[in-house]
């Protein structure tokens, strides 16, 4: 008997205007090649975050998503949210 764990980014979805990029992650779990379990967990990458460590694909369309200016209407929107001081 063989149990195997696989983790891998299944969905991409871009979303809102600031172009966010929604992960979705299936963590399957095999024995002997049967899938047993599959769970899944999402994340959403944001104009403002360091990509370096993803994926190449993930990578490749943070560039190309994220122009300058939408880099710079999320840090528009991020400013607009903060309370007044």
């Amino acid at each position: 008997m063989a149990l195997t764990k696989e983790v891998i980014n299944d969905k991409y979805e871009v979303v809102s205007v600031y172009k966010h990029i929604q992960v979705r992650t299936a963590t399957v779990v095999k024995e002997d090649s049967v899938e047993l379990s599959r769970s899944f967990s999402r994340r959403v990458l944001t104009p403002d975050m360091d990509v370096s460590s993803e994926s190449d694909e993930i990578k490749g369309m943070a560039d190309a998503l994220w122009t300058d200016a939408v880099k710079t209407a999320w840090a528009e929107f991020q400013e607009s949210q903060s309370p007044n001081e």
